[in-house]
């Protein structure tokens, strides 16, 4: 009788070793295409940050302020006789 109780406990803990084999693999499948799909997200990511400190770069640059000062605020370098020096 011991013995066929033994013979039960392992076909159980067999079948149960298995589905849980089965469980694991299933998560990790899944944990694998999240992660996946979070790595293409964060490459998408660098390639906009990438685009975005060239249009920076390209926005700053003293050419393009320069311009800009001159064109739509209408401002210049001052004359000689326009600049004053003040010291302490």
């Amino acid at each position: 009788m011991s013995l066929r109780i033994a013979l039960v406990a392992l076909v159980v803990a067999n079948i149960v070793s298995a589905l849980m084999v089965v469980q694991a693999r299933h998560q990790h499948r899944r944990l694998f295409i999240q992660f996946s799909q979070l790595e293409k997200a964060r490459d998408d990511l660098n390639i906009e940050f990438g685009r975005l400190q060239l249009e920076q770069a390209t926005w700053a640059e003293s050419n393009r302020i320069d311009q800009v000062a001159r064109d739509r605020l209408g401002m210049k370098f001052p004359e000689g006789a326009e600049t004053v020096v003040i010291r302490p």
